[in-house]
């Protein structure tokens, strides 16, 4: 009985975790560049039950053989395995903010999500760490240095920062930056062979396993990008998607909840009804 309880709360927990993962998606599904979570369930393995008994041989001295019976299997419950980005192209929106950058995938080779890569701009945090993102929702701060919305510093394929006089400059569709006095840079596009080795964090922002710097993209023969000035990398959260995978989280954990009801009414009479007898 108690094995049930195990069982069920296992899977309520299981889909409230999905749950909370989808409202982030929904929550995000207006937010530039970012990534629809996708979550992978799995089953905790199988319990082999036996029922251990003795059989009495007919002998003069007596003698019991230790007799054992196979019950059969019993599924101890269900896990959210890991939430791993879905790093599909998202559709690209036209702001006419110079200021907005759209990174356009148009040949990304990899190993991992199902043989693709996946790019992303290079930003610096207040520390020194570099950080990825496929937002490019980019402005100039006080001091000229083009900062992504959370304030980290996009730099280039050197590895610095970018500083422009103003905001009246251009870039090219291979990532070239000309400002209007002649400062030149060009964006740091770095290349993620095996994206879902990435790890997510707060706003869009994705660091590698080791600290160890993404290749250059620009360094790759074989990988091709654009990038698209005035324009802005939607989310690739699908709205209608996510909702019906709501509910359906929702009614699992319903179905889960009336079957531990059902365990709670069953301990409760076999306390107070049969204890009596």
């Amino acid at each position: 009985m108690f094995k049930g309880f195990y069982t069920v709360a296992s899977g309520m927990l299981a889909q409230q975790r999905r749950t909370d993962m989808l409202t982030n998606n929904m929550a995000n599904a207006n937010t530039p560049g970012f990534k629809a979570d996708q979550s992978s369930m799995r089953a905790f393995p199988d319990m082999l039950l036996q029922r251990f008994g003795q059989t009495e041989v007919p002998v003069t001295d007596g003698l019991k053989l230790p007799n054992n019976t196979v019950v059969g299997h019993l599924n101890t419950g269900v896990y959210m395995q890991e939430a791993m980005p879905n790093f599909l192209q998202g559709d690209l929106q036209q702001t006419e903010n110079k200021t907005d950058v759209a990174l356009m995938d148009v040949n990304v080779p990899g190993k991992g999500n199902g043989g693709k890569g996946s790019l992303f701009f290079t930003v610096q945090n207040q520390n020194g760490e570099k950080r990825y993102t496929r937002n490019g929702n980019f402005t100039l701060d006080s001091q000229g240095f083009l900062t992504a919305g959370n304030g980290f510093y996009v730099l280039d394929d050197k590895g610095q920062r970018i500083h422009q006089a103003n905001d009246q400059f251009t870039i090219s569709e291979s990532g070239d930056l000309t400002g209007k006095n002649g400062e030149r840079a060009h964006l740091g596009i770095g290349y993620a062979e095996n994206p879902n080795r990435m790890i997510k964090e707060a706003d869009g922002l994705y660091r590698t396993e080791t600290g160890t710097p993404l290749v250059d993209a620009s360094t790759r023969p074989d990988v091709r990008f654009k990038t698209q000035q005035g324009f802005l990398e939607r989310s690739n959260v699908d709205e209608s998607r996510t909702m019906t995978d709501m509910l359906s989280a929702y009614r699992a954990f319903e179905a889960n909840q009336k079957v531990l009801q059902a365990y709670d009414k069953s301990m409760d009479e076999a306390v107070n009804q049969v204890g009596k007898v």
